[in-house]
């Protein structure tokens, strides 16, 4: 049974980080320490908790018509809020690091 990709690609994830992570030319100091040209070329998404490697990068090809070079996910922990005295917790979440390939480009909140 194969999912649709809007079941897979939930939204992109747009902070300060992934935007450097898409426009900046320059090297980007990060913890992987990516070079210029990787850097320029990587999306992030927030994806479905069951979703693999495999799936999202269909999902990614499919939807947006571009060539993936690899995929990194994360889960993501949702953090513990207070409001007054009530303690409520924030979802947890998983996180994909797209890297196209060599010449392809992709605004992140195109098809979304």
């Amino acid at each position: 049974m194969s999912r649709s990709p809007r079941e897979i690609l939930i939204r992109p994830v747009i902070t300060e980080e992934t935007s450097r992570l898409q426009f900046n030319p320059g090297r980007i100091r990060t913890r992987h320490q990516e070079t210029a040209a990787e850097a320029n070329q990587q999306v992030v998404f927030q994806v479905a908790p069951s979703a693999n490697k495999i799936e999202i990068r269909r999902a990614v090809e499919e939807m947006f018509e571009v060539k993936v070079e690899k995929v990194r996910t994360m889960n993501c922990l949702g953090k513990e809020k207070r409001v007054g005295r009530h303690l409520g917790r924030r979802p947890n979440w998983k996180k994909a690091v797209v890297t196209l390939a060599e010449g392809e480009t992709l605004h992140a909140a195109e098809g979304v």
